[in-house]
């Protein structure tokens, strides 16, 4: 097993800016490291990405170390970023801190939709990775039943989506309900300890609360959950095609690979999220799809994202002259992935 630290991309130092000054004056300046040695000219000196526990595939990646063995050649650094949700992942992309990195695609809309220069390069697994949950003696019975309830969930991502989506076909808003704004992890503890009427939860932490808390899920509903996609900062994508495509070839690896090995990915994700294996098993088994509607980005997750467009302006999520479904047209590259497929 090889292990991987995150950092965010070091500055050079002030010795080696001055024996080099104007090369590395023009690279800092346009956001790019400087050649490392080996480095081939017109490539990346370094990759970032995220991994999340949500996204099997990335744990896969990070562990086995296929990203590292593929670039080495050329002198390129990957360094990983531990994204706690789609709120996180998209939070290093509008900050330049990675180039790629994974959310719920309704996450992904709502970031392209704010102005943030993402594009959707692959769909990492089609998931029912959030529902409604309650404590297991709750009274609540129905969705409509949390009118006037506190409801946990992070806001920005797919258990927040989920939530909203329930809410309006039950006849409520998020006006309705009390919204309490905690990380996926966060939300599981404070349902525990009676903080909070219910939460939309997220896997491995919602399989968790079923197994060892006794929660129960009040509302599933998988067409309601928006895929996990891959996102790559644009300008990254435009620069550095070949290197994407490069990187999506390891995704597809990564993929076929939990595919044959089941037993072996279930240890991977309990021991990365510090839960039972039992919890990380149910999570992947029965509720994890990654050979339907996976890998490049077609019309089931533009289905999908359509149905959320409308929901972003009404919960005045966006401001008021954004246009979501303009940035859902210019969200989704399939091209890359496609190319990829192909080979």
């Amino acid at each position: 097993m090889r292990k991987q630290t995150g950092s965010s991309r070091g500055i050079p130092a002030i010795v080696s800016a001055l024996l080099v000054a104007p090369a590395v004056m023009l690279a800092t300046a346009c956001g790019a490291a400087p050649a490392q040695p080996g480095n081939t000219a017109g490539n990346p000196t370094e990759i970032r990405l995220d991994y999340a526990t949500y996204n099997l595939s990335s744990l896969v990646l990070k562990d086995k170390g296929w990203l590292e063995d593929e670039f080495a050649k050329d002198g390129i650094k990957i360094t990983w970023l531990f994204s706690a949700g789609s709120n996180k992942a998209n939070e290093y992309i509008s900050s330049n801190s990675a180039d790629l990195a994974s959310t719920a695609g309704a996450a992904a809309l709502l970031a392209r939709t704010n102005g943030v220069p993402l594009k959707t390069v692959y769909v990492y697994s089609r998931p029912e990775w959030t529902a409604l949950v309650v404590p297991g003696n709750s009274p609540v019975s129905s969705v409509a039943d949390l009118k006037g309830k506190k409801i946990a969930v992070t806001r920005g991502t797919d258990p927040f989506f989920f939530l909203l989506r329930s809410l309006k076909e039950a006849g409520l808003s998020q006006s309705d309900v009390e919204i309490i704004n905690l990380q996926h992890g966060d939300g599981r503890v404070a349902l525990q300890k009676g903080d909070v009427d219910a939460w939309s939860g997220l896997d491995p932490h919602m399989a968790a609360a079923e197994l060892q808390d006794g929660a129960r899920l009040l509302y599933r509903n998988i067409a309601f959950n928006t895929f996990g996609t891959l996102n790559a900062r644009e300008e990254f994508a435009q620069k550095y095609p070949e290197i994407l495509k490069r990187i999506l070839a390891q995704y597809e690896r990564a993929r076929r690979w939990i595919l044959e090995n089941r037993e072996e990915a279930a240890a991977l994700l309990a021991r990365e999220g510090k839960i039972d294996p039992e919890i990380a098993k149910r999570q992947i088994t029965e509720r994890t799809v990654l050979d339907n509607d996976v890998g490049v980005p077609g019309q089931a997750l533009q289905a999908a994202l359509e149905a959320v467009a409308p929901i972003l302006i009404s919960e005045k999520l966006v401001a008021a002259d954004a246009n979501p479904t303009q940035a859902l047209a210019t969200l989704i590259d399939s091209s890359y992935a496609q190319q990829v497929a192909q080979r």
